[in-house]
This record gives structure tokens, sequence and C-alpha cells, in this order.
């Protein structure tokens, strides 16, 4: 018994010093504390959380968890995981927090007011949710935030006033909720639009079209009367007035005539092709944070649309680099094409549904123009162009991109395809994603640029697509053989994308047959890849890199460009796969089936532990889906 005794004590003894150890301590890390506490507050029923091991030092090992090289946690993506249960306090805790993602859960709850210490919170985004209560006041000290996104929840009382403070907000959407009282007033600048409190009844003020109790009610303003004493009728000043007044019209008349005529000589001459001409409009449709630009602005912004501003040329049209009246530089679009007057209403609205496409990793449609004889949209300026042009034309005193840029950029453009894939409604598919649509904003983040435009383009005949729009090397063989496209059609252009990123090389290069080697990308990829020469997949411009990562990065490519569209994973798969959630278990299921495959379709001496199945024999599968 004294031996048990003993024994008892010495345990005891052992599990104190483990846990007041500094280094041994379960919970020594703080933001690991706070995420924890997360996870036990949140119902997981797909173990999204399972990799959220409170054991371990710190939490960068976990999945959907990023840190920077101090091991800080900078970001935390659970969007769209099926949670639930309610948010904690302690999330304040993590002060370099820059990107907070748990859109399209069931979290329900109060937001917590500690969400105002992330001081460098870039991006909140929790909307799809059933959060309710009011919006915390403090949000309005997070003086780093571009998106904030709280819309589709049930959140209730007024808009902070102290959000009109956040002068780099970007995105703002508290629609779809039941918050009540006045819309803040803002002053010059307008940060609350009609489509960023949307479906709100209990708001008033200007943009809900409803007075709020004890202001005057909406009207214009009556025109400008001189108040004057009015003399007595009959009195010698009435009719001296009576008199001027007769001869100060009769004197406009006389000037006004010859810029009356003018004006009609104007009206018949041949309209020249910069006359602007106000397009027909649609009251119904409420463009929200859009500018309308007129043509006259573009024109001036862009010099005449003249050639030295060009940025590129696509199948869409020119880019033009333009610098408006305030001084901001914009990319400007012309599209190419050919124009017919009317369809005005029918590009009004595919405009309004490009512009309610809202996410970090797509390019913001900043406004248009609309004329009947011209379509123009105006972004905002990508100071580091194109993935493409970063790849293939950089100038020769600018670094290459280096290996952790390049992860960066797969795994953002992914989440901005997914999110046309999955969070527009209707969905947007790209039809044409490569890396010269990939742009990189001032931080290197991917910007997913053009969506929403091959729907755009057949505003004439929304219900057929006249032509395969794509280019060669990034289109999907279905779609080629059918021209039918759905969202697995813009996966095989990512995969061929990822691709890029890796070798660096283009989609489709004439120049390799010099080489005897193929001119499509992924035929070549593959060749390389059953003779085992991975060093030579990756760009030469590319010094340091780690393996694993390229091998984990091609598989993800491979999976994508499968011939058979249902093979391919979907997009919030793909992001999920570049996270480190699933990869493995997906590239072991691939490889037995393919092992089959190749039994049955391929000779013996084609065998590969890569690579089974290539494009020369693709079948034409038949979707359905947006076109």
């Amino acid at each position: 018994m004294e031996a048990t005794w003993q024994q008892i004590i010495a345990s005891g003894l052992v599990w104190l010093i483990v846990l007041f150890h500094p280094l041994a301590r379960v919970f020594a890390n703080v933001e690991g504390d706070a995420l924890h506490s997360l996870r036990t507050n949140l119902l997981d029923p797909n173990k999204v959380l399972q990799s959220w091991d409170p054991t371990l030092v710190n939490p960068c090992t976990w999945f959907h968890v990023t840190c920077n090289s101090e091991n800080s946690v900078t970001r935390v993506d659970l969007g769209n995981a099926a949670l639930s249960g309610t948010l904690v306090s302690q999330l304040g805790q993590l002060r370099n927090l820059e990107y907070l993602e748990l859109y399209s859960n069931n979290i329900s709850g109060l937001i917590p007011s500690e969400l105002g210490n992330l001081t460098n919170l870039v991006s909140l985004d929790l909307y799809l949710n059933n959060f309710s209560g009011p919006i915390p006041e403090t949000l309005g000290k997070l003086t780093k935030l571009r998106f904030l996104r709280l819309n589709n929840n049930s959140l209730s009382g007024p808009i902070p006033k102290s959000l009109t403070n956040i002068s780099t907000l970007q995105v703002l959407d508290l629609s779809n909720n039941n918050l009540s009282g006045e819309v803040p007033s803002t002053g010059s600048f307008s940060l609350f639009t009609p489509i960023s409190f949307n479906n709100n009844p209990l708001l008033c003020g200007p943009g809900t079209g409803k007075p709020c109790p004890g202001a005057p009610p909406f009207s214009p303003p009556p025109p400008f009367v001189p108040q004057t004493t009015p003399p007595s009728p009959g009195s010698s000043a009435s009719s001296t007035g009576a008199i001027a007044g007769g001869v100060a019209a009769g004197a406009a008349l006389l000037f006004a005539a010859p810029a009356i005529g003018f004006a009609w000589w104007r009206r018949r001459k041949p309209q020249e092709h910069f006359f602007d001409v106000p397009a027909e409009e649609d009251p119904e449709v409420h463009l929200g944070q859009l500018k309308r630009f007129s043509l006259r602005e573009l024109q001036v912004a862009t010099d005449g649309f003249s050639n030295k501003n060009i940025l590129g040329r696509g199948g869409f049209g020119k880019v033009y680099k333009g610098r408006l009246a305030d001084g901001s530089l914009v990319a400007v679009k012309r599209l190419k094409e050919e124009r017919t007057p009317g369809g005005e209403l029918q590009f009004q609205t595919e405009v309004e549904m490009i512009s309610m496409a809202v996410h970090r990793n797509l390019l913001r449609l900043r406004g248009f123009c609309m004329t009947p004889t011209e379509r123009l949209l105006v972004y905002p300026y990508m100071a580091n162009g194109s993935v493409a042009s970063r790849l293939r034309e950089r100038p020769p005193n600018e670094p290459p991109l280096d290996w952790g840029t390049r992860k960066r950029i797969a795994l953002g453009s992914a989440r901005g395809l997914s999110y046309l894939h999955d969070h527009c409604d209707p969905k947007i598919i790209h039809r044409d994603v490569k890396a010269a649509n990939i742009l990189l904003d001032e931080e290197f983040e991917a910007v997913v640029g053009d969506f929403g435009l091959a729907k755009l383009m057949d505003y004439k005949d929304t219900h057929v697509t006249t032509a395969v729009r794509g280019t060669i090397g990034h289109i999907a063989p279905e779609y080629l053989s059918t021209g039918k496209s759905s969202e697995k059609t813009d996966v095989f252009g990512y995969g061929i994308m990822l691709l890029e990123l890796i070798t660096g090389q283009r989609a489709f290069d004439l120049a390799r047959l010099a080489n005897d080697d193929d001119v499509m990308l992924l035929d070549w990829v593959k060749g390389l890849l059953k003779e085992k020469k991975l060093d030579m997949l990756v760009d030469p411009d590319l010094q340091n890199y780690v393996e694993a990562e390229v091998e984990q990065l091609i598989q993800v490519a491979l999976l994508c460009t499968q011939s058979s569209p249902m093979e391919r994973p979907k997009m919030s798969e793909v992001v999920r796969m570049l996270e480190g959630d699933g990869l493995a278990e997906r590239w072991e299921e691939w490889q037995k089936v393919e092992v089959v495959r190749q039994e049955v379709d391929l000779a013996p001496n084609r065998n590969s532990e890569w690579i089974v199945d290539s494009t020369d024999n693709l079948h034409a599968v038949e979707l359905s889906g947006p076109r």
C-alpha cells in the first residue's frame, strides 16, 4: 500500500512539472489557446478541425491556418466548412491576423466585440451564417480593413457610425439582415451605397427611399427664387417690373437663337466616334457601388485610347491604362464585339451581375460606360501586371516570382474561382482561365480578371454560345468539341495555369518543336514526368523551391486536367487540397483508377507511376449547365 502511494505522489509530481514547465505546457501559445477555444465552441461534422492539436507548441501546422515567418497566425480559412456553434472572445488575441474567413457556415450567436482588437485585419468575411445581435461598434477600429462582408445573417440594431472611419474599405456588404435605424452619413465619401445595405426593411435615410421619423420627406429642392418684397398691385413698381421682365425675356431669346440653331445643326451632323450618346437605362437595375463614366471621361483618361497606353490585348478587346480626373489609375477594357444599337438593358443587367461578385481574389469592377456604340469596363489598375507577364516578360531588373509567391498565387486564384462557382447566383463560368488573366495587386496577391465577360459578350443572344471562347492550350477538350462549358472547364484551365506557374512556359508554344517537344504544355509535362525528369520541369528562373511542394502542385494540376470533366475536382476541393487537406487521398485514389485504365487502354510500354493518361484519345463529354 505504501509503494502504491509513493507511485501516486511521484506520478503527480511528473504531471505538475509537465503542466508548469514553460516549454511543455499544453496551452503555452496564446494564439493556439484562442483557436483551440474556437474549436471547442464549434460543431465540426466534417472533421475539418481534426488537425487542430492543442498539444503542439503553436498552431502553424494546423490545416486552414496560415502563419508568417515569426510563427504568428495571419490567416484562418474556414469558409464553407459546415461548421455551427458560436464564436469566442479569445479571437481578439490573434493580434497579427489579417484574414478571418468564416463565410457560408451555420455559425450563430453574437459577433464578438473583441474582433475590434484585430488591428491588422484586412478581410473579415462572416457572410451566409446565422449571426444575430448588433454589429460591434469596435469594428470601426480596424483601420486596415479592406473587405467587410456581414451579409445574409440575422444582425439587428443600427449600422455603427464608427464604420465610416475606415477609409481603407473597398467592399462593404451588410445586405440581407434585420438592421434598423438611420444609415450613417459619410459626408463627401459615400461608403454606404444602396447595394451595401439592401434588404434591411427597417433602415431609413438616404439610399433607402424611406425617410427617418421626424425627417422631412425626400423631394427635390425647390428652384431658387430671390426673396423680395412683392409690390402692391397696380403700383408703378409693378408696371416697371413687368416692362423690365419683358425686355429681359426678349433679349434672352435674341441671344439664345444662335445657340438653338447650332444645337439643331449639330444634331443633323453624322455622329462622331466619341460623341457620347446617353444609353437606355432601366431604373429597376441597381448599379450600387458602380460608377457610370461618360465616354468623354474615359477618352480623356486614356489620351483618346492612345496606343501608347495599351496594357494588353485579348479575345474580349484592348485594355488601356488611364488616369482619372482625381488622379487615380485605372485599367479601361474596351470591348471589341461588333456594336449594334439596342441591347443596353441586357448589357447593364450583366454588368450588375459581375459587380455583385466581390471577393479579394476577384478583380473588382469599378465602373462602366455604355453608349449605343461603345461598351467599356473600368477596373482598378494592377501595378504588378499579370502572372504571365511576370513569368515571361518581366524587365531584366525585376526579380522572378519566388516559390512562396507562386504558391500564394495558386491558392488565391483557386479561391477566386471557387467563389465564382459556389457563391454567385447564378454561378459565373470564366471560360478563359490562364496566367494572363490572373493579375497581381500591390502585395502580389492573385486577382482573377475577365470573369463574366464571356456571358457579357453574348448579350445579343444569351442562350447560345456563338463561338468557343478561350485560348489554345487552356481549353478543356469537351468544351472544344461540344461548345458547352461548365465549372469543370474552368478547372481544366486552372490546372494548365498551375503548370504555367511551375514551368514558366506557355500553354501552347510552337518553339518547343525545335527540340522535338510537344507544343502543348500538358503533353510536354507528362512526357518529362514519364522520364522522371522533374528538375527539367521547373522554371529555370526559380532558384529555390521545395521539391515535395512542386510535386504536390503538379499532382493538383494533373487531377484538374483529367480528360473526363466528371473526374476533375471542384474548385472548392482544389482549395482544400492546396491547403493540405485531402490531396494524398485523392491522388492515391486516382492512381489506382489510372493503373486499371492503363491496363485496358494503353500499351505496356506507356506505363508510368506518374502519368497514365494523355490528351491523345480524349472523348468529348456532353455537359449540361450554363454556357
